[in-house]
C-alpha cells in the first residue's frame, strides 16, 4: 500500500497531547456519588463497565481521518518480460604455439580465464565450445548450463590432439554445432595466434559456410607484435623457450569476419584481450524487452468508514452502559 499524500501522516503528532490529555484528564472515571469512605469498596474488582472508560474512541477516530486525509492507495501492477538468447560457439586454439608466454601466464590460460569471465557474464544465452589443433572437436556442445561449460573449460590444454594450426576445421566445427540453431542470432568467437597449416577445409570456405546459415564471425588474433618467448621442444622431448617471430594470419582473420558480418580484433596482451571480449560482449547484447502496467485504487473510504464506526461507537458507548448521571 502506498499513500498519495504521505505528508498528512505528520497530523498524527497532533494526537499525542491528545492522547495524554484523554489518559490523566481530572475525574476520568470517577463515581458520580459521593461518599464520606470508599475503602468497603477497595476489595471490589472493577466491572467491565469501567475498562469501557479507557477505549480510546475517539483518538482512534481521529488517527482513522488522518490516513484517510493521506489518500492511501493499493498498486496492482504486471510485468512481462521477453528474453531472446543468443547461441555462441567459442573455437580456441590449442596448438604449441599458444604456450607462448607474451600473454600471462601463457596465450591459452588467458584464453581460457578471460573467455570464462565472458561466459559468466551472459547467463542468457546458449553458449558452447570447440577447440582445435591439427584436428578439432567439440568439448561441449551448446548448453546454458554455464557451470558445466566452465568445469570442461579449465580441462582444456595443449596436447589434448596434435599439434598443428588447423582454423578451417575448427572453424568448420562449431559452424555444424551451430547450424540447426533457431537463435535469431549466431555467433562464433574464433580464437587462434597462427596460420592455418592443417586440415582439409580452408579458412575462407568455412566462412563461405558460416555465411550461409548466417553465423557471424568475430576473428580474434594473439599475440604481440614483434617477438616472443616461444616453446619449443628438443629430441628428448623437453621444452625450451626462445625467442621467435609472432606470425598471425591477419589477413585471413580479417576475411573471414568481414565476410561473415563479424570482426577482427588483434589481442596483444591480457588487458587488450579483455578489452576484445567486452567489446564482443556490448556487440553481442541480449535483446530485452520489458512492459509494466499499473493501476491504483483509492482505499481511503475504508478508514473513513472506520473512524466513523468509531466515533458512533463512543456516542453508543455514552448513552448505554456508560450513561451516568450529572
Amino acid at each position: 500500500m502506498t499513500f498519495n499524500n504521505p505528508e498528512y501522516l505528520w497530523l498524527w503528532l497532533l494526537l499525542i497531547p491528545m492522547a495524554v490529555w484523554l489518559v490523566f484528564k481530572p475525574g476520568r472515571g470517577d463515581a458520580s456519588l459521593q461518599m464520606s469512605s470508599t475503602k468497603p469498596f477497595e476489595r471490589m474488582k472493577p466491572t467491565k463497565r469501567y475498562y469501557l472508560f479507557f477505549i480510546p474512541w475517539r483518538l482512534l477516530a481521529m488517527a482513522l481521518i488522518v490516513v484517510a486525509i493521506a489518500r492511501p492507495q493499493l498498486k496492482d501492477s504486471y510485468q512481462s518480460q521477453t528474453i531472446e538468447g543468443i547461441d555462441i560457439m567459442l573455437a580456441i586454439d590449442i596448438s604449441g604455439s599458444m604456450l607462448s608466454q607474451d600473454l600471462s601466464p601463457n596465450r591459452l590460460d588467458a584464453a581460457k580465464n578471460v573467455a570464462m569471465e565472458f561466459i559468466s557474464s551472459r547467463p542468457d544465452d546458449n553458449i558452447g565450445l570447440v577447440i582445435f589443433s591439427r584436428e578439432s572437436f567439440t568439448q561441449c556442445p551448446l548448453t546454458n548450463d554455464h557451470s558445466a561449460l566452465i568445469n570442461l573449460f579449465k580441462e582444456v590444454s595443449h596436447g589434448m590432439v596434435e599439434d598443428g594450426t588447423a582454423i578451417g576445421l575448427g572453424l568448420a566445427n562449431a559452424v555444424n554445432r551451430l547450424k540447426d540453431s533457431q537463435a535469431k542470432s549466431k555467433v562464433i568467437i574464433l580464437l587462434t595466434d597462427g596460420t592455418n597449416n592443417a586440415g582439409d577445409i580452408s579458412p575462407l570456405t568455412a566462412a563461405e559456410i558460416a555465411k550461409t546459415y548466417g553465423i557471424r564471425v568475430y576473428t580474434v588474433g594473439a599475440g604481440t607484435r614483434g617477438m616472443a618467448k616461444t616453446p619449443v621442444y628438443d629430441q628428448f622431448g623437453n621444452i625450451h623457450y626462445v625467442d621467435m617471430q609472432v606470425e598471425i594470419d591477419e589477413t585471413t582473420l580479417q576475411s573471414i569476419a568481414t565476410l561473415t558480418g563479424g570482426s577482427y580484433f588483434r589481442a596483444t596482451d591480457v588487458k587488450s584481450l579483455h578489452t576484445v571480449y567486452q567489446e564482443i560482449d556490448q556487440m553481442e547484447k541480449t535483446k530485452l524487452q520489458v512492459r509494466e502496467y499499473s493501476k491504483k485504487s483509492e482505499e481511503y473510504s475504508l478508514f473513513l468508514f472506520l473512524a466513523l464506526i468509531a466515533l458512533l461507537g463512543e456516542l453508543l458507548m455514552q448513552m448505554t452502559v456508560l450513561r451516568h448521571l450529572p
